[in-house]
């Protein structure tokens, strides 16, 4: 392969081959950096004009099975439905790239990047979009900006711009950033969660142990949250990151660019009359309209105001009245934000809409929370459960098979904006809000011990549903007796600009999403955040405006939070909420607690009725089940046994003759137990002279009897019966 380009940014080269494959695509990339290998493709519909303001782009990222020498996992060996990763590296690329097109313009565009060869540390996200950006600013469709990614990790208290995946694994941050030479496009954050381990006594653990058995370790969760002040920092560095990288981009590539074609951006002509009249005669009704909230109902009434206008004005042709009543009504919108203050439903700027949270309303469910915003309103479940009910998957890059131990599943039913649409699988949207929930609260986690799946049923949706799912989702596994290292929540934020003026709002509804400039979702709790998406309509967006953004979500958020903190005083636990208890014994009686083939744990566990985790070398024990009086008394079994006094060790030779007793009978003889808690075993060859058909019609469990040890292999003892 001839690369035409070489690029080299932080030690990380990325060579390019551009005309040499795909050729028939308007634009085509063959990128290669150390062993990944990817291939972007752009395609555009000439002929077909989608109508209306929306751009029809679709973003395909594709992971091909042999790109890392594999097999497709399942039974079927062929790629099918996109995995999550996929699904969601589509989305990143789609929101990072879709603000370069400009308005109007409503040609079909497809956008296909796969990867051919993987190397397992190589960002394959980053490098996704900067080769669909590549593939797109050398086609012939007039996009002159490149766009580039930017991941920062933190290791050790230490920045790293454009991290290995390694890196990334020992990373308190993960902060993914694609942007423009000026301008900040789109922004994906999450805090990673740190276990710390501290050497201890083992007293200082349990003050039930005795304090001469040594030492042990303990593990402490940090959460790592991100202040606002370090997060500013942080994203400058980002930025000037990625204004060296385009402009390398851009310098490299501008040889290559094609010539563009005609664009195309469609507008309705002759509205500008109608809207005059609109706005003369129809205001107020308009305003009325925009009052009611839910999306159904401001629907209906734009389209009764659309039909009257129609009546009146026969002359007019539906398609351009229809285009007009929605500029007019969008202007309206941002125009009072702008000039008075005032949002469509009356709130100020800063304002939060009520809040109710009810938990554990669900019965049978290990626990419940309906979180209710204003008129967003989100049922989160949780579900408790051990090690085999992780979610198991695979990935390109990784050798071994993964279990996801945490999940959070965000539904979106077509009833809950009032549309009769059928349920189905998730859609990337779905995806992406229940990934952005699950990165929010994840770092939160005080122990990782748990299989915990929170699924986020959206009943009602009128703004920031994700957020929501956050909250509910909190307030579900305190419901649910959860320990997390800081209360989280979450809010949506928007803004409005014509110019230099601009306005920021708190808890935007789905109006000032639609008819705004920016949707961007923070989370965290009072101190910082735990995690961030922005997605901007705009051209970029300066760092200072996102400061100030990012202050008033956390005015917002604390507002949020002590409400979370008074329903949290009122949570009832679920009398069906499975329980465990984690503690530590002597790691030299583990061998005790298990027992001669693990016989003493399995009376444990069925006496009373729990499961049982030990780790032999550190000594810890967790105890987990439905009962909390039989974890409670299992724990108490268990310490019993590991602080039961010693019976003095007893030493035996070949030859020892000893008073035992009959344990346990078996076809090929009987188990004997003899002092200081060792078994041997009395082959049925051993026990008389005579041939025996049947053990038991010798001896009988309990029977005291003499025995001679007449073997040792290994830790067994073989005896035989003694005459004297």
């Amino acid at each position: 392969m001839d690369y035409n380009v070489l690029i080299d940014l932080n030690n990380k080269n990325e060579e390019y081959a551009l005309g040499t494959v795909a050729k028939q695509a308007n634009g085509s990339i063959w990128l290669k950096s150390g062993k990944t290998v990817m291939l972007a493709t752009v395609v555009i519909d000439e002929n077909e004009f989608a109508g209306g303001e929306f751009l029809p782009l679709t973003v395909q990222y594709v992971e091909k099975a042999y790109a890392a020498g594999k097999f497709p996992g399942g039974y079927i060996k062929r790629e099918t439905k996109p995995s999550d990763f996929e699904a969601l590296t589509s989305r990143i690329i789609d929101r990072s790239l879709r603000p370069l097109f400009p308005k109007g313009f409503t040609n079909p565009i497809q956008i296909t990047i796969m990867v051919l060869s993987a190397d397992e540390e190589s960002d394959l996200q980053s490098l996704a979009l900067n080769a669909a950006s590549a593939a797109l600013y050398i086609s012939d469709i007039d996009i002159q900006s490149s766009v580039t990614a930017c991941r920062v990790a933190k290791v050790e208290g230490e920045l790293i711009i454009n991290p290995s995946m390694s890196q990334l694994s020992e990373s308190t941050l993960d902060l993914y950033v694609a942007g423009s030479k000026d301008d900040l496009l789109m922004i994906e954050m999450k805090a990673q969660g740190s276990v710390e381990t501290e050497l201890l006594s083992t007293a200082m653990i349990d003050p039930m142990i005795d304090p001469a058995m040594g030492v042990d370790t303990i593990e402490t969760y940090n959460s790592n949250i991100v202040s606002e002040e370090e997060f500013i920092e942080i994203l400058a560095q980002a930025q000037s990151s990625l204004l060296n990288a385009n402009e390398a981009y851009e310098s490299a590539f501008s040889p290559f660019v094609k010539e563009p074609m005609p664009m195309q951006l469609h507008s309705v002509d002759g509205t500008e009359s109608i809207e005059a009249a609109i706005i003369e005669k129809y205001s107020e009704k308009i305003k009325d309209a925009i009052s009611h909230m839910a999306k159904s109902e401001r629907s209906n009434a734009l389209r009764l105001i659309r039909n009257e206008i129609l009546e009146t004005h026969s002359e007019w042709d539906k398609e351009h009245v229809k285009m007009a009543l929605v500029h007019v009504k969008t202007a309206m919108v941002r125009q009072a934000i702008l000039e008075e203050g005032v949002r469509a439903d009356g709130r100020a700027l800063t304002e939060v809409r009520p809040i109710d949270i009810k938990t554990n309303v669900l019965p049978s469910a290990h626990a419940s929370c309906l979180f209710t915003r204003g008129q967003t309103q989100a049922l989160v479940v949780m579900t408790l459960g051990g090690d085999k009910d992780a979610q198991m998957f695979e990935t390109l890059t990784d050798p071994a098979q993964q279990n996801e131990r945490f999940m959070v599943h965000y539904n979106f039913p077509g009833f809950s904006v009032g549309e009769a649409s059928p349920m189905g699988a998730p859609k990337r949207r779905e995806l992406g809000h229940g990934n952005l929930a699950k990165r929010a609260l994840e770092c939160t986690l005080e122990s990782p011990g748990h299989t915990i799946r929170l699924v986020s049923e959206i009943l009602e949706s009128n703004g920031s549903s994700s957020m929501a799912t956050v909250c509910g989702g909190y307030m579900a596994m305190r419901a649910g007796d959860i320990a997390l290292t800081d209360t989280v929540a979450g809010i949506a934020m928007g803004m409005v600009s014509e110019g230099d003026n601009y306005a920021i709002l708190s808890d935007i509804t789905g109006l000032e999403d639609h008819d705004g400039d920016m949707d961007f979702k923070v989370t965290g709790s009072k101190e910082g955040i735990s995690a961030l998406q922005m997605d901007i309509k705009l051209g970029g967006i300066r760092l200072e405006v996102l400061k100030e953004a990012l202050y008033q979500a956390r005015e917002g958020r604390g507002h949020i939070i002590d409400i979370m903190l008074e329903a949290e005083k009122e949570i009832r636990l679920s009398a069906d909420l499975p329980s465990n208890d984690v503690f530590h014994i002597d790691p030299s009686r583990v061998g005790e607690i298990i027992g001669q083939a693990g016989k003493t744990i399995r009376e444990i566990i069925e006496k009373f009725e729990v499961a049982i985790d030990i780790d032999r070398k550190g000594g810890k024990v967790k105890v987990s089940g439905t009962n909390r009086e039989g974890i409670k008394a299992a724990r108490q079994h268990i310490e019993d046994i590991a602080t039961k006094e010693r019976e003095p060790k007893v030493e035996y030779h070949v030859g020892d003759i000893i008073d035992g007793k009959v344990k346990r009978i078996v076809d090929f003889g009987a188990f004997i137990e003899l002092p200081g808690a060792v078994d041997g075993l009395l082959h049925i060859s051993k026990i008389s002279d005579e041939h025996i058909k049947n053990v038991a019609d010798v001896i009988s469990i309990d029977d005291d009897i003499k025995v001679e040890i007449l073997e040792f292999k290994g830790n067994k003892i073989s005896l035989g019966r003694s005459k004297a």
